[in-house]
């Protein structure tokens, strides 16, 4: 666990200093995928669209078995108590929502990558149309299989 919070701050302290710099306001719309990073994306996008597919199984095979995935103050702490469990709701918020990507920015260093996201969902709850603001974070290590999630952060918030 500390390794992963080393990890992240080193991976996101290089950036920090862009976030609060007003110059980088005007560039808020353009998307940042560094070219290193697409496979990264990729990975992300697969195990996504699996998710809202409701194929668990396949959205699996993008997760580390030791993922951390983190929501709404709660926390799973490996790829199969989150398929035992959460996923499911997830994937059933999902199923019938029309998810638009807002905003994507993605770095990768050697075998580690962070992929950044804010999207609105568009959804229908309880026969009314219901929008929500997410946002998301994943942090991907690449091993001899590919690209895997090995953290996920998210957190929403319904539009008004």
């Amino acid at each position: 666990m500390i390794h992963r919070i080393v990890f992240l701050a080193l991976l996101v302290l290089p950036f920090t200093s862009q976030a609060h710099d007003p110059t980088q306001h005007a560039k808020a719309n353009v998307p940042a995928i560094a070219a290193e990073a697409k496979p990264a994306v990729a990975a992300v996008d697969a195990f996504s669209s699996a998710l809202q597919a409701g194929d668990l199984k396949r959205a699996g095979t993008w997760l580390a078995d030791d993922v951390l995935i983190l929501e709404s103050g709660g926390a799973e702490h490996s790829k199969a108590e989150y398929l035992g469990g959460h996923a499911t709701h997830d994937a059933e918020l999902l199923k019938d929502a029309h998810v638009q990507l807002k905003q994507r920015t993605a770095q990768a260093t050697g075998d580690l990558a962070w992929v950044g996201s804010e999207s609105e969902l568009h959804a229908t709850k309880d026969g009314k149309p219901l929008t929500v603001l997410s946002t998301e974070t994943m942090v991907l290590k690449r091993g001899k299989a590919g690209w895997r999630i090995v953290h996920i952060h998210w957190s929403s918030r319904t539009k008004r």
